[in-house]
């Protein structure tokens, strides 16, 4: 994809992850009680049973951050939308723990060899070029230290197109969110003409979302020097099947060693 693509695909983000209408319609999936049992997840399948220098990215509104904070790690947020950073450090503070939060783009983050993990959560991957993806992943594998670990969650594309739905409905009231969506075979992009009606007012949202299956995620760790560890299917921990509609994907920084790896 050119430079024109690629700005375009900025944009988008841009206007998925805008504070306003994100809140508002993903209000019944930011729950404390979700959060609490992805946090318990992470702590358990990342072997945080002691303090630990740990990323998110992109942080959001630092709702993982603030909480493995709690728990006494050392805590990096890096997100673009300065909105969400507000109310990370609103909530940190809040809160009483100190989380380092930062307003970056991750495709240009150059930390190095720094955390012990690295967390990339809520389908936050896959909205930027193949290039740029690529350059996120090898940014993470950069900063993590040699043995540590990176966590992810996505769609898996395999099981994902056999449930597909051309278009899907978030009411909330008398406002709506309406996905209208499509798939590009030829480059793997679900592309979604998103409309929001709220107030009686519409904004339009279109985004574009490269998804990808097991075999794609593998050999692209592989380039960046990660390797699979473990691949589940939802944050009770039951492992990934093929029929997995989401992938939580755990992987591990090596040398020079590029397989799959099994290891507990």
């Amino acid at each position: 994809m050119n430079k024109r693509e690629s700005n375009r695909l900025n944009s988008q983000f841009r206007a998925v992850f805008e504070p306003n209408d994100y809140f508002y319609f993903y209000e019944k999936v930011l729950t404390d009680q979700i959060t609490n049992q992805q946090i318990k997840f992470l702590v358990k399948k990342l072997k945080l049973n002691s303090p630990k220098e740990i990323l998110d990215i992109p942080c959001g509104f630092g709702r993982h951050a603030n909480c493995l904070a709690k728990l006494g790690h050392k805590v990096t947020g890096v997100d673009i939308t300065p909105g969400f950073l507000e109310i990370a450090k609103k909530d940190a503070k809040k809160k009483r723990v100190g989380v380092n939060y930062i307003h970056a783009d991750m495709r240009n983050i150059t930390l190095k060899n720094q955390f012990d993990r690295i967390i990339m959560l809520f389908t936050s991957f896959g909205y930027f070029t193949d290039e740029e993806n690529l350059k996120i992943l090898k940014n993470i594998a950069d900063a993590l230290k040699i043995g540590g670990l990176l966590c992810f969650d996505i769609f898996n594309r395999d099981a994902f197109l056999k449930t597909f739905l051309p278009y899907i409905v978030n009411e909330k009231g008398k406002d709506m969110m309406i996905d209208l969506n499509s798939f590009d075979s030829t480059t793997g992009r679900l592309n979604c003409r998103r409309i929001i009606i709220r107030n009686g007012k519409r904004k339009d949202k279109p985004f574009s979302l490269r998804l990808y299956n097991p075999t794609e995620i593998r050999d692209l760790l592989n380039k960046v020097g990660l390797v699979i560890h473990r691949i589940y299917q939802d944050w009770e921990g039951n492992p990934f099947t093929s029929n997995s509609r989401r992938m939580i994907v755990i992987a591990k920084k090596t040398k020079g060693m590029k397989l799959w790896c099994n290891a507990t």
